[in-house]
């Protein structure tokens, strides 16, 4: 087994679209990768899982400790011949001015060479007291190679080489020209995710296909085994399954963004997933609960309001009690209305407001929130009045709210549903905009299955 970290001197230098490609290539080489994340994001990994054919995890020090952070990615990587850690932005970017939670600070953490993807458009010469300008940053890092991305032809090929071989000794790993071909649409400030890409698997096979040529594959590899074994944790004897209960989850080209950790949690709480489309299905599924991730309904929302089987019984088994957790896009679907670029499309109706999408973003970073006294089921792990850690990216923003709302946490630090608070309560419903993450500080899936369960027993008494 071995590991690589690939990063990059800045964001959008095509770091996403090589990672995917470099993954698909390897395991179309017989390699098994795990491949992971760095950053709350959904969108990247699961283009790199889909890429992998195994679920992609994310690692991120803002939710997790260090202690967790190597736990998982050793965990993880313990299956595979080769992990890929896709950083986010620049290799030295990160919310502390210190460093302490960068992409190099990962790859510190793991002991994972670093792979540079330079965007190489408009320089020759210049990239390489860019290199040494990294090398020397911090030499900690051990700067494995770099790949040189967006290349315009054999001659600034030629010269970008020969820059990078007089005046270093990285080893250049490949140069990739321009081509449309690489090219995955963007929207807001990332990729399309590929739960919306009409022909996702055969575009990754594509930009697999493309870089295989341009980049030395044997190389990689050589470097990501030059990496030291990752202590793996001693393994803790499994505790007794409390008795099954059965959780919906939407899973479509709506709602999507789901951390596999989170489903992993859930599934050991005692839950059995059972997943639904929420475009096409007109029943949801036998459940005990329900929980709507996050995703771009608005891309889908006509398609949603058509589907108003659904819609009504979604709403008739939330306000029944059905226990509920909604995040961000399922927060959205369970309000009033969605409204877009001027169109209105009904929602589920359960919230009494309407999701409007405006130009800039309403709410975005990480958030730290404080689990208030009447959430109904604590996600906590800590003291009562110390924050737990999580993040939201949202357009929208809920307006025209025909009612006081009861809220489950109080925002520190964020935006939430109202600059102040999040989580809204109604019924056994909780859904808010920011995207919670099961650690040690917030356990909120063993929560959560333990409060469908308990509401299922209730039922049971009283049936």
């Amino acid at each position: 087994m071995g590991h690589i970290l690939i990063s990059a001197a800045h964001k959008s230098s095509g770091k996403t679209v090589i990672t995917t490609g470099l993954v698909r290539a390897l395991t179309n080489r017989g390699r098994t990768v795990a491949p992971f994340k760095k950053g709350p994001d959904y969108i990247d990994p699961k283009w790199l899982g889909e890429a992998a054919g195994r679920a992609c995890y994310n690692l991120d020090f803002h939710t997790q400790s260090a202690v967790e952070i190597k736990s998982m990615f050793a965990v993880g990587a313990l299956s595979a011949d080769i992990a890929i850690i896709e950083g986010n932005k620049g290799l030295h970017d990160g919310v502390a001015v210190d460093g302490t939670n960068s992409n190099a600070a990962l790859a510190k953490l793991v002991g994972a060479p670093v792979v540079l993807v330079v965007d190489a458009s408009g320089i020759t010469r210049g990239i390489a007291p860019l290199l040494m300008g990294y090398q020397v940053f911090d030499p900690d890092v051990t700067i494995a190679g770099v790949i040189l991305n967006k290349v315009a032809g054999p001659r600034h090929r030629q010269k970008l080489i020969a820059a990078v071989e007089h005046y270093t000794d990285i080893p250049v790993l490949g140069a990739i020209r321009q081509n449309p071909k690489l090219s995955i649409d963007e929207r807001h400030l990332g990729l399309i995710p590929s739960n919306e890409h009409p022909a996702a698997r055969a575009h990754i096979d594509t930009v697999a296909e493309e870089i295989t040529a341009d980049l030395d594959l044997d190389r990689i590899e050589a470097i990501a085994a030059s990496a030291p074994t990752p202590n793996t944790p001693a393994r803790t004897p499994a505790t007794q399954t409390p008795g099954k209960i059965r959780i919906a989850i939407a899973r479509d080209a709506a709602f999507g963004f789901y951390y596999a950790d989170d489903l992993d949690a859930l599934k050991r709480a005692g839950a059995q997933l059972v997943y639904f489309n929420a475009l096409n299905d007109v029943h949801l599924p036998t459940c005990d609960g329900l929980f709507l991730g996050g995703g771009f309904p608005e891309t889908q929302m006509k398609k949603l309001a058509a589907n108003k089987t659904l819609r009504n019984r979604i709403r008739a088994a939330v306000e029944a009690g059905l226990p509920t957790y909604a995040e961000c896009g399922g927060l959205m679907y369970l309000s009033r209305s969605i409204i877009w670029h001027g169109e209105r499309s009904e929602m589920a109706g359960v919230i009494p407001a309407d999701s409007i999408l405006h130009p800039r973003p309403q709410g975005r970073g990480y958030v730290s929130l404080r689990p208030r006294a009447n959430h109904p089921w604590n996600p906590s792990n800590t003291v009562p009045g110390d924050e737990i850690p999580a993040h939201e990216f949202h357009y929208s923003r809920l307006e025209n709210i025909d009612t006081d709302l009861t809220f489950a946490f109080d925002v520190v630090r964020g935006q939430g549903v109202n600059g102040h608070h999040d989580g809204i309560i109604m019924h056994n419903m909780v859904a808010g905009y920011a995207h919670l993450r099961t650690t040690s500080r917030c356990p909120w899936a063993e929560a959560f299955t333990a409060f469908v369960r308990h509401k299922k027993q209730q039922r049971g008494r009283t049936s």
